[in-house]
């Protein structure tokens, strides 16, 4: 996770991450979990910003090949050892989203959760690696935060500019085929990080 949110995102991450406790829970983000059976067993996943590895571990154990990364060096070494508890291979790496070589139309799908670590001009980038990192027809699902979110206050960035609305995500991906875009609130029991009601919104885009 990196952003400018941080001065030094790689420094605390690494701090947030180094208790022994999950701090998002070992369990997969729900809204990942309602949609994963557009995904075909044996598809190619890329799990973006990945943290302690939750989302990555349980794909793989849906039978996905997956791909993660995370800026956080603890981060990914807690996911490695979450990996080898459920006996699953997921590809980890240690990267920032603006270093890491994103593959041109190579996976079936990408999954982006919570990862609001972003600026605006830093989001722009990370999107379009996104959407060209998608084979044509691979799908994207995405889970955030809306502006909303402020009020609660229940987890993510206090940042305005990194929080998301319809039109963004809208305007943002106008290239891809909409299959869901919603807001919503839920009440959210992801570790000790995103726990409360909470204002989400949720997109499922296909790439045609």
């Amino acid at each position: 996770m990196t952003g400018t949110a941080f001065p030094d995102a790689a420094a605390t991450w690494n701090q947030r991450f180094e208790n022994a406790d999950y701090i998002f829970g070992l369990e997969p983000n729900e809204y990942l979990r309602a949609h994963a059976s557009l995904l075909a067993a044996g598809s190619r996943v890329l799990c973006v910003a990945d943290g302690e590895g939750r989302n990555s571990v349980w794909l793989a154990r849906q039978g996905m090949r997956v791909d993660a990364f995370d800026i956080s060096e603890v981060g990914v070494a807690k996911a490695r050892r979450l990996a080898a508890g459920a006996n699953v291979a997921v590809d980890f790496r240690v990267a920032d989203c603006d270093r890491l070589t994103w593959p041109a139309e190579t996976y079936d799908a990408v999954v982006a959760i919570f990862v609001q670590f972003a600026d605006p001009t830093e989001r722009e980038r990370l999107f379009a690696n996104m959407v060209r990192s998608l084979k044509r027809g691979g799908l994207l699902v995405l889970q955030g935060y809306t502006t909303k979110q402020l009020e609660y206050r229940t987890g993510g960035p206090p940042i305005l500019s990194h929080l998301y609305t319809a039109e963004l995500l809208r305007q943002e991906f106008a290239t891809l085929q909409f299959i869901e875009l919603r807001e919503y609130e839920a009440e959210l029991t992801e570790g000790t990080q995103h726990h409360g009601r909470s204002a989400l919104i949720g997109l499922v885009a296909r790439k045609p």
